[in-house]
């Protein structure tokens, strides 16, 4: 018997997402809507004067490894700059695409695993990444 694509881990992290609440003065919102899944984010940003993300905020509207992917994100973004964020989304979708390739280094990435089996769900799990790397893009521009 395999495992279940949305096991307790994925759950509990989904739950979470709700926990990252839009900010009230962003400098920079994205949305994002993946065209695989129909899930949605709205991903509200502003960075320090170095240029790396001093705060972040979002609203996701996806399943449960959406909601799981953008808690992981926005548990370790604050004090990344866009090109650490651009390199994480492209190492995700890498990932995700492509059986050789090596896990990205985020913290808690594992637990996404499961969903390297099922293509019709790898656009929830970089919504929240590809969004942030925009957002970081864009306030940084």
């Amino acid at each position: 018997m395999s495992e279940p694509l949305y096991s307790i881990d994925i759950l509990r992290l989904a739950t979470c997402a709700a926990t990252f609440p839009r900010l009230d003065r962003p400098a920079v919102t994205v949305d994002r809507r993946s065209s695989t899944c129909g899930g949605r984010i709205t991903v509200d940003m502003r960075l320090d004067t170095q240029g790396r993300v001093a705060a972040y905020g979002h609203e996701v509207r996806a399943c449960a490894l959406g909601q799981a992917a953008a808690t992981l994100l926005a548990r370790h973004i604050l004090g990344l700059g866009s090109n650490e964020l651009s390199s994480a989304s492209d190492d995700l979708a890498r990932w995700l695409a492509r059986a050789d390739a090596a896990q990205p280094e985020w913290p808690g990435i594992e637990l996404l695993e499961r969903a390297r089996a099922y293509p019709a769900r790898h656009g929830a799990v970089r919504l929240a990444f590809e969004a942030a790397a925009e957002a970081a893009a864009r306030a940084a521009a």
